[in-house]
């Protein structure tokens, strides 16, 4: 069965091509509302699916959204998605979603495949690189020149505009609770050193520490992963010599969820063994035991905040977005 085409909704309602393509592709010049309804009940009649394209085309914009991530199966990503769809909607846009691997382009892939499709702005939500990708950044430059709109959640790469994130200062403000709950030796999982959300936690950590007349026993690297987290601690607590009562600051959850099988499989248990502390609160530790010490960050929020720059530009940025430490059971507090 052949598919209805727009010609075939004007002869049924019995007006003009141009018409009816103002009245069902969304241009700004629209006819009497009589003659509007007709060609709706046409298009609804007939079964007409409307030409997204030609849609674009009158209105001067796709109506989408399209977002970046790293891994969507990561909480933290996903949770920052749901706050982009949520406030793409009140602008009455869909959300593109690509999650890129680890591989050399991929995200750079994402972005020119956003740029093909026009979307009317893109977010990029992974941690930036201390050593941007030029490639990425030329792509990025073009489609803002092109009247394309883009926002970084935690650091620009050099274009558009950013969602910045208060990871030094979280990181400074969790270590800062610990030791004057009275702990003194620490370790950190820093994660890779040429993502600056890591390298910005790792800092925090460090300063802190520094201020308050320690150091840490061991900085361990690893993939920014639960994986990674397993690795770290286990390589940690083998450099450490399996010392009891030491912290270990993981930069993010899922790597401090990692860090805890990691020591469980080595016969080393949290908190009665060793302390471990996470960042993000990321929402599937509510079922997670023991509870994980973080610095929670307000996700969805961070997503909305994204979305809203990026479809409003006009509004300007803001301020860090700061965290909150929460001090649970795998560091040391009561149940």
């Amino acid at each position: 069965m052949a598919a209805v085409t727009l010609s075939g909704v004007a002869r049924h309602a019995g007006v003009s091509l141009a018409t009816a393509s103002r009245v069902l592709n969304g241009s700004s010049r629209r006819p009497a509302e009589e003659i509007a309804e007709r060609v709706r009940a046409a298009a609804a009649e007939l079964g007409y699916v409307p030409n997204a394209q030609a849609q674009a085309l009158a209105r001067s914009s796709t109506g989408l959204v399209g977002l970046v991530v790293h891994d969507i199966s990561d909480p933290y990503f996903s949770s920052i998605a749901r706050g982009v769809q949520h406030a793409a909607r009140q602008y009455q846009r869909q959300v593109l979603l690509a999650s890129t691997d680890p591989s050399e382009g991929a995200e750079r892939d994402a972005v020119s495949a956003f740029a093909s499709h026009r979307t009317d702005a893109i977010i990029l939500a992974g941690s930036r690189r201390a050593h941007a990708d030029p490639e990425l950044e030329r792509e990025l430059a073009r489609y803002e020149q092109n009247g394309g709109h883009v926002v970084t959640i935690g650091g620009s790469p050099g274009s558009g505009s950013t969602v910045r994130v208060g990871n030094a200062e979280g990181a400074a403000a969790l270590v800062s609770e610990l030791v004057s709950r009275g702990l003194t030796r620490f370790a950190i999982l820093a994660g890779p050193p040429e993502l600056n959300t890591a390298r910005e936690r790792v800092a925090g950590f460090t300063d802190s520490l520094k201020a308050a007349g320690l150091e840490a026993a061991a900085v361990v690297s690893s993939a920014f992963t639960r994986e990674g987290g397993y690795e770290a601690a286990q390589e940690c607590w083998k450099q450490l010599h399996g010392e009891r009562g030491i912290c270990l600051l993981a930069v993010n959850d899922v790597m401090a969820i990692g860090a805890i099988a990691g020591l469980r499989d080595v016969g080393a248990h949290v908190p009665a063994d060793a302390l471990v502390t996470g960042f993000d609160d990321i929402p599937t530790l509510r079922d997670f035991s023991p509870a994980l010490t973080t610095v929670r960050l307000p996700l969805e929020q961070l997503g909305e905040l994204a979305a809203n720059l990026a479809l409003n530009p006009e509004q300007g940025e803001q301020g860090p977005i700061q965290g909150e430490v929460l001090i649970r059971e795998s560091a040391g507090a009561d149940k």
